[in-house]
This record gives structure tokens, sequence and C-alpha cells, in this order.
């Protein structure tokens, strides 16, 4: 077990900044998806959280996905069980019913496209690298959910293209693909940082029903997965919890009075 912080944690008007950081590829490890587990659920708790972005340390790594010399030492069991709480660690950010977004800061393959793909909404910086699950080059397939949530995004045919060639491509045809949501110029990675951050903003409180916003995106992600009469039943329950919040008193009240609402978060 490391002592080093490989996932730092940090939270600033509302929106909790997850880093992935282990230099230089910001690679993950059990130790690194422990804390990466741990820190999902200190912005899942925290009331404070409205927002979660995730990103990776430095300019040239967002994530390249699982450390490879790891796994050349460790037991396939092991390797079973490293998978699998990794599955489990990505369930539960896509399942936290706070907006999740990816800032892809620099290249974004393998685990750490995976790792993307379980967020919301993925904003890269233009020009800051490639994105791609090169898998098969190894010899194994995307094995953090990537088979499944890259066919949920660019569909059957063009995910098993994508996958078994391990094609890398730019972040502009990740665009055209659907894979990404926008590419953003920026001069350097501390600019980018901060039009995330200022993107991002748009969905706490005063700004916008945060806890509506949430659960907008838990109905979309589950209710996605399940079926339609379930998924219908999900967004009823959903809508209860919100009628009886105190932002939705406050946007219909601001409606009729034909002014701006002002947000509380609760």
């Amino acid at each position: 077990m490391t002592d080093r912080q490989l996932v730092q944690y940090e939270v600033a008007g509302g929106i909790a900044i997850l880093t992935l950081n282990d230099p230089p590829a910001n690679t993950y490890s059990y130790e690194m998806m422990q804390q990466l587990d741990r820190a999902i659920l200190n912005a899942r708790m925290d009331d404070a959280v409205q927002v979660i972005v995730i990103t990776g340390n430095g300019e040239k790594f967002f994530c390249a996905g699982a450390d490879i010399q790891m796994l050349a030492n460790v037991t396939p069991g092991f390797k079973y069980y490293f998978c699998l709480h990794a599955n489990e660690t990505l369930n539960r950010l896509e399942q936290t019913p706070k907006l999740v977004i990816a800032a892809i800061n620099g290249h974004c393959v393998g685990g750490g496209l995976e790792v993307a793909m379980a967020a919301d909404i993925r904003i890269a910086r233009k020009g800051a690298g490639k994105l791609g699950l090169p898998e098969v080059s190894l010899g194994v397939l995307p094995g953090t959910g990537g088979t499944q949530r890259l066919t949920r995004i660019v569909g059957k045919s063009k995910a098993i293209e994508m996958m078994i060639s391990g094609q890398l491509m730019d972040f502009e045809l990740g665009l055209e693909l659907g894979i990404v949501n926008q590419v953003i110029e920026s001069e350097d990675g501390n600019q980018f940082r901060e039009r995330v951050l200022e993107y991002a903003a748009q969905f706490t409180s005063p700004n916008k029903a945060s806890a509506a916003v949430g659960r907008i995106k838990r109905s979309v992600q589950t209710g996605a997965e399940i079926p339609f009469e379930s998924a219908l039943a999900l967004e009823r329950e959903l809508q209860q919890q919100l009628f009886q919040s105190e932002d939705a008193k406050e946007g219909i009240d601001a409606y009729v009075g034909k002014r701006k609402p002002q947000f509380k978060g609760r």
C-alpha cells in the first residue's frame, strides 16, 4: 500500500476536482483506484459538492490506463479482482446523482478513456493528445467497461472496429463520433482547467438547481439500462424527490413571478 496521493481531491465553489496524479502518464494501479473510489464517495456524501470534475495531472496525459508494469507482475487472480474493483469504482462514479465532467487535458487511452466514458460529459483540450482503446495490441480487451460504454456511445459496429484495430484518434474525430462533447482551445493546461471549471459552475447553485441536474443524470444513466416501464417508474420517483425540494418551489415561484430563480442546492 502506498502513502502517495495518487488522486488529489479539492472542493471549490461547489465543484469537487479529482486529479489523477501519477506522472508521467497517470496510469492507475489498485492503489490509485482505491483512492479514486474514496474520492468519489467523499464527493457523493459532501452536500457542498454539486458537480464533480475528473482530470489528469500535467499537460500530456489525462490517463494512459492501467499500469502495465504492475499487471506484468501480479497473478491472474489479482488481475481479475483489480478489474472487478475498477468496474465497481467507475459504476459508483456513473451512478452518483451529481454531474460528472471529464476534463481531458492530454492523451486519454485504454483505461483512461474507460474512466472518461464513465463521466457524463467529456471536454477535451484541442491538440493535447489522442484517445482510443488499443488493448488488442496487448492481446486483451478493454476490461474496465470499455467494450460496453463505447458501444453505448458509438454503436456496435463502430465500437468493434475501433477496438479490434486499436485505433487512436484526435479529439476532433472523437467529437464527431460523440465520444467527446466539446473540444476547446486553451493556451495551456491551467487555462483549460479554468475554462472547464467555468463551464461546470453553470450547473451549480444559484445558476441551476443542482439536485435537478443530478437527478436528470441519474434518470438517464440508470434508466437507459433497465426496461422502459421500470425506467419510467424511476423517473417518477426522482421527480417526486425534486417536487419536495426548496429549489423546485423557487423555480416555480420565480417563473410565476417573472423573475430569475436563485437556487440554493436543496
